[in-house]
């Protein structure tokens, strides 16, 4: 549940703050954009304010001029002053300039010759650098005698006029100079809200700005930066700077003019402020609104999450919400409950599958074991027995192959029925394993409850099956297992029930009970397995050869070879005892490949190689389904270069029986190869003449049982007698083993019968003593 809440929260923060990002990015970048073109325009509106400020700036000056102009000709006027010119006193002269002077406050007044020479002059204050100006100002006035030049003396820029004194001709010079003082200065800040200054480069390059209507900082920054127009970062803030040269003499002289960029933009803080106040409110409304709808998306989301939880825990039964909406969630949402339909279909079916058997309708292998399973719970509590019966069908790989698999089908559909009908309990459980394996499971039932069961069914199986034109005549093995007697949990006593029923279909018996002797995964059959593979590798199987004679004095030497273990400790153990065990184990291949490997070796032997011997190998049902058995045998004979036609490879009826199209395939290959084949134990088994006739065999081994019986039963002889005929007619011939007396030997003589094995001719001897017993046979 937090991580769900997690998940909720983390989906709508990202929605929100997605949005409010895109949102602030925009306002940002309008922000940028206003205050970049706040600030252009601000500065295009001050370069204008300033182009007007020179402008006016300069028409002081020229007005200042024009004032001390009429100054000047006003003295230059005064009847009384042009009288002391013309009779030269200068007394007078002086006095009229020193009072001309102080009325209108110039700084200096000068009377100046026809030739331009000083004549007399009155200054205010010290102004050592005025005779040194006057050489410069004198000559650039009387080129332009209506303008005005500036000059600059002690660092102070004055504004020097020149005017003429006429009586009627001119008879001198006025020259009046004003000091450019701060009174214009301010008058300009007070007009305009301009900042004037005035800064003077001397000569030797020091600057001084003797005019300003800066504060003290701003003007140390200007001095700091020389004058250049541009801007002037302030404490008061940005100061654009207008900076223009006035024409003058004794240094040089910059007319500053600086207007605040903050107060042009002042008016605008206010609109920006305003629109930083609805930016703040649209993106908190932004916010709520998309909140609102990350919410309504969540929303369905989330239940679509919960839904998705459901269907892990294998819930499917619940519906999904809001499949009602027309838009794109609804859409999802209804794709997704059908899609919670089909997978709940496809559950049940895949469940119905995993425990029920489809051709049968009955349970499964694993439905069975969790039934058991639980059978076994339930009666830990209270103790009650209860059994497993496991039944296995006989021939019905034979029924598959000759009627085929649709009948083969209709079979076990039959048998499931008969089963079922068997089962008086609602509380048992019938159920196919696989193939045509069964098994039963009877709660509150001992060993006498399942043997009785077991015989009703045996009874069942009593009427054949009628199919159609078809009768099938069933049988079947059956073992049972009781709990907690045989076994002390469900897979044991699975195991067990199940081992019961092949050592009941190997004896042939109704149905069988587990016993410890059955288990060959007993700790005895385990260590049997061992040792059988330590005998291998340690040369503990002895090759023992037991003679075949021939009946009518056939050329040739034949002998069978059969397996002897030595054990270490136990001696000599008999084949009864591990031949079975290594058939049920598969470890009989192993057992085969060594009997061939030392027959081989034998036949390979300086002893054997000038005697006409054959010698017969059993081959096993695993050893005739082995796809690699052809080539095995090929490279021993190979690697001790000895003939196929050296070697009789007996087979069971049975064997063949088990899967009769790979064994026909591998007899025709071994045949090819040159092997000569023999049907083994003939007389015991289910095969028809067909396949005798389709196999490609040599030779038939008459069973020692009906042998043995031809001196007590005509049954038997019978038998025989039809055996070695149908054989020659099919042009094989006849092997009778069994011969264990004198008698028996001349009746099969008698009957024509080919070659005679048994204890009467010889005991299997080991290698060495049956080339002895050859010899003394000549």
């Amino acid at each position: 549940m937090t991580r769900l809440r997690l998940a909720r929260r983390s989906l709508i923060l990202r929605l929100v703050g997605l949005s409010l990002l895109l949102l602030l990015i925009v306002q940002a970048a309008g922000f940028a954009v206003v205050r970049a073109s706040i600030d252009r325009n601000a500065r295009a509106q001050i370069a204008r304010a300033l182009d007007l400020d020179e402008n006016i700036w300069r028409r002081l000056l020229d007005q200042n001029a024009e004032q001390l102009r009429q100054g000047s000709a006003l003295l230059a006027a005064d009847y009384g002053f042009r009288s002391a010119v013309n009779s030269g006193d200068e007394e007078t002269i002086q006095s009229v300039l020193e009072n001309h002077g102080s009325r209108i406050g110039a700084a200096v007044t000068a009377l100046l010759g026809t030739d331009l020479t000083l004549r007399a002059v009155s200054l205010t204050g010290s102004m050592d650098q005025f005779p040194a100006t006057l050489q410069q100002v004198v000559p650039r006035l009387a080129q332009q005698p209506q303008g005005s030049q500036i000059a600059v003396m002690e660092g102070i820029p004055y504004q020097f006029v020149m005017v003429p004194m006429r009586a009627p001709v001119v008879i001198g010079w006025v020259l009046m100079g004003f000091r450019i003082d701060q009174s214009s200065a301010d008058e300009m800040r007070q007009l305009l809200s301009v900042h004037v200054a005035l800064m003077v480069k001397a000569p030797g390059g020091a600057m001084t700005l003797p005019v300003s209507t800066l504060p003290a900082d701003a003007q140390a920054l200007l001095l700091a930066s020389g004058g250049a127009a541009g801007e002037l970062q302030t404490a008061e803030g940005t100061l654009l700077t207008r900076s223009s040269p006035l024409d003058s003499v004794g240094g040089e002289v910059h007319s500053l003019l600086l207007r605040s960029v903050d107060e042009v933009v002042a008016p605008y803080r206010q609109l920006q402020v305003l629109l930083a106040i609805i930016t703040v409110a649209g993106v908190l409304l932004f916010a709520v609104g998309t909140g609102l709808v990350a919410q309504r998306l969540a929303t369905p989301l989330r239940s679509l999450l919960a839904a998705t939880q459901r269907l892990s825990r294998g819930e499917y039964d619940v519906p999904l919400e809001h499949t009602d909406r027309t838009d794109e969630i609804g859409n999802l949402a209804r794709s997704f409950d059908h899609m919670r339909v089909d997978i709940g279909a496809q559950q049940t079916e895949i469940r119905r599958l995993a425990y029920w058997d489809r051709l049968t309708g009955l349970p499964n292998r694993e439905r069975f074991r969790d039934a058991v399973v639980q059978a076994i719970a339930a009666s830990a509590s209270t103790p009650q027995p209860l059994a497993v019966l496991t039944l296995d069908l006989d021939r019905f790989k034979h029924v598959n192959d000759v009627l085929g698999y649709a009948f083969g089908d209709r079979l076990l559909q039959a048998v499931a029925e008969r089963l079922s009908q068997q089962v008086r309990s609602p509380d048992d459980m019938v159920a196919r394993l696989g193939g045509n394996e069964f098994a039963i499971l009877l709660q509150r039932a001992d060993a006498a409850d399942a043997h009785d069961v077991a015989q009703r069914i045996n009874q069942s199986f009593e009427q054949p099956l009628a199919f159609e034109d078809q009768t099938v005549d069933l049988s079947a093995g059956i073992g049972f297992a009781c709990w907690p007697g045989d076994a002390g949990d469900a897979d044991t006593l699975l195991s067990r029930s199940e081992i019961a029923m092949y050592a009941a279909k190997r004896q042939l018996s109704g149905a069988l009970q587990y016993d410890a002797a059955f288990d060959s995964s007993s700790a005895q059959t385990l260590s049997l397995l061992t040792e059988l593979r330590h005998a291998v590798e340690h040369h503990e199987l002895r090759l023992y050869l037991q003679p075949k004679v021939p009946l009518h004095g056939q050329p040739g030497l034949a002998a069978e070879a059969l397996v002897r273990w030595q054990h270490p400790q136990r001696g000599l153990v008999p084949p009864m005892q591990f031949i079975p065990f290594a058939e049920q184990t598969g470890f009989v291949r192993h057992l085969t490949l060594w009997m061939f490997e030392e027959v081989a070796r034998l036949l390979a032997d300086p002893r054997t190689q000038g005697l006409p011997l054959r010698v017969s190998v059993n081959l096993s049902t695993r050893d005739l389904l082995d796809p690699e058995l052809s080539h095995r045998l090929a490279d021993i004979l190979v690697r001790h270069g000895v003939p196929a036609s050296a070697f009789c490879l007996e087979i069971t009826e049975s064997a063949i029986m088990d899967d009769p199209q790979r064994a026909e395939a591998m007899l025709n290959r071994l045949s090819e190869q040159g092997f000569k084949l023999s049907i083994d134990d003939f007389g015991t088994g289910y095969s028809s003449l067909a396949y005798l006739k389709r196999l490609p065999v040599d030779e038939l081994k008459i069973d020692k049982s009906f042998v043995m019986g031809m001196e007590t039963g005509e049954d038997d002889a019978m038998i025989v007698r039809s055996t070695i005929d149908l054989a020659h007619n099919l042009g094989l011939t006849v092997v009778a083993e069994g011969v264990e007396t004198a008698a028996i030997q001349d009746r099969l003589r008698a009957l024509a019968c080919d070659e005679a094995q048994g204890y009467h001719i010889a005991r299997p001897l080991p290698v060495d003593d049956f080339l002895a017993w050859q010899a003394r046979q000549g």
